[in-house]
């Protein structure tokens, strides 16, 4: 029996086909080669079409296809993973009403501010968990109070994953998990929260259906199925946000295990029984895959946005002609602590750990005739691996303290180099696995059409293929001259704004 997953990501979309009894991968495909574009029409901004998703779902189910080592009609059911916090409005015809205001997006950050101030902080974080920050509540509350036209036309508000799975079933359903993700659910009255509702003047009817992660979504339709080669009929019983579902692909899923990505952001997700928050709303919580009204389990979501972004950028600029592992070669001609040089990762967009603010990308202490290229990119690597150990210590003062740390062998944890500066600056080893999303996503897919008998089941045949454990180094005293760098920007920033305030 094989099993789809789809995995809607703000670069690409990767699907993979996986055999159920062996939980291994038959076939994986990625459409676009090239990253997917983000529009940005202000500073600050970021779209992206969700027809474009669909279209690039597509396109890769097809190119799984070409591989002909399986075939079509023994897939049995399909999961979708998605990047989180996507606002997608359709009509009453499911046709879409304006791009989706995606993760990065900084435009609602005032809103939510003033959300959490006047339903009430210690409210919101009590029932919501989180402030309503720059999630998607605040971001359709952008909509009503900008785009009254747009807003008065909306039949149903979507996440990325619900519009893939609308496409696939022509059905439109939502989840605990994605409303927490969105700001949308009230964790002590278990359902969408009235506070949010009332105070932004939304009308419950723009919600779908709430139904568990682990449930059918809907059926394949008939003319999807002939497009894509599929038999018509099968569900889609599986829909998560990235992180909860690249926790699901590490068989995160009890209280104290810990996961972690390095893709276009940088995520520390752990597991917890408690309905726990931080009081500045820095890291956030939010219902895991298995979450359950009988059955508490949380996410707890550090987000680092400019990761990969920023690995990108830095490619971009100064790579040349060299991939990725000849970047990673060259930096480490560099001695660790990249000599004095420093650089602040944060130019992609407000940062939640932050308290949504819009640091931006900082290079400090350059030195024209000791810094070279190698320098640059070690010194991004390093930039990248201490805001990690900044948040990670955020979320220890907030009780999760993890042991270990699972991640896949993908992504900046291919680069040997980022991943020691990772594990000796946090102090934590790493697990790794060769995990993807999409993967992940199919195996979601088998418990929820019961394929599986339990999850426990669903990942008898994962397991490590490295551990990373650290090694005395000289990164935490170059760590405290970061941390003392970010800290004054931070200060400045503030300063900034009062002045601004004021005049």
């Amino acid at each position: 029996m094989l099993l789809l997953g789809i995995d809607i990501g703000t670069s690409s979309v990767k699907v993979s086909v996986v055999d159920a009894l062996s939980q291994r991968t038959i076939a994986s495909a990625q459409y676009p080669d090239e990253e997917s574009p983000i529009i940005a029409l202000h500073p600050g901004w970021a779209e992206q079409p969700p027809e474009m998703w669909w279209d690039q779902a597509q396109q890769a189910i097809q190119l799984c296809h070409k591989t002909a080592s399986y075939n079509p009609r023994d897939i049995e059911a399909i999961g979708i993973a998605y990047q989180m916090h996507g606002l997608v409005l359709v009509d009453r015809e499911q046709h879409v009403l304006r791009n989706s205001i995606i993760w990065c997006d900084s435009r609602a950050v005032e809103i939510g501010d003033k959300a959490f101030e006047t339903i009430g902080r210690q409210k919101c974080l009590e029932r919501l968990l989180n402030s309503p920050g720059n999630f998607t509540a605040a971001k359709l509350a952008w909509v009503k109070e900008n785009e009254l036209e747009i807003y008065g036309r909306i039949d149903k508000v979507m996440l990325p994953g619900d519009f893939i799975a609308m496409k696939l079933t022509g059905e439109i359903t939502t989840s605990a998990s994605a409303l927490s993700e969105g700001i949308f659910f009230d964790f002590l009255d278990n359902r969408l929260s009235g506070d949010i509702i009332e105070y932004f003047g939304f009308n419950e009817t723009l919600f779908p259906a709430i139904r568990p992660v682990f449930s059918s979504h809907g059926n394949l339709l008939a003319s999807v199925a002939a497009k894509l080669k599929l038999k018509a009929g099968i569900p889609v019983a599986y829909k998560a946000g990235d992180q909860p579902n690249n926790a699901l692909s590490l068989n995160v899923l009890n209280p104290g295990e810990v996961a972690a990505t390095a893709g276009t952001s940088g995520v520390i997700y752990g597991v917890s029984d408690n309905l726990a928050y931080d009081s500045q709303s820095r890291v956030n919580t939010f219902a895991h895959v298995n979450y359950s009204r009988e059955q508490k389990r949380l996410g707890v979501l550090l987000c680092i946005n400019g990761v990969g972004s920023m690995y990108r950028w830095i490619k971009n600029l100064f790579g040349g002609d060299m991939n990725y592992l000849q970047m990673n070669r060259d930096a480490a001609a560099a001695p660790a602590g990249s000599e004095g040089l420093m650089v602040l990762p944060f130019g992609n967009g407000a940062e939640r750990m932050l308290n949504n603010k819009l640091v931006g990308a900082h290079f400090h202490n350059i030195d024209l005739n000791i810094h070279s290229r190698a320098h640059l990119i070690r010194a991004v690597l390093e930039g990248i691996a201490f805001s990690f150990r900044y948040g990670l210590d955020i979320m220890r003062s907030n009780g999760m303290s993890p042991t270990v740390i699972r991640v896949g062998k993908n992504n900046l944890f291919l680069s040997e180099l980022f991943t020691e500066a990772f594990v000796n600056i946090t102090g934590v080893p790493v697990e790794l696995y060769k995990n993807d999303g999409s993967a992940g996503a199919a195996l979601g897919a088998g418990i929820g059409a019961g394929v599986f008998s339990s999850a426990k089941q669903a990942f008898e045949h994962i397991h490590p293929i490295q551990l990373v454990e650290p090694i005395p180094n000289n990164l935490e005293t170059v760590y405290q001259d970061w941390k003392a760098l970010l800290e004054k920007e931070l200060t400045i920033q503030d300063e900034t704004y009062e002045v601004f305030k004021t005049s």
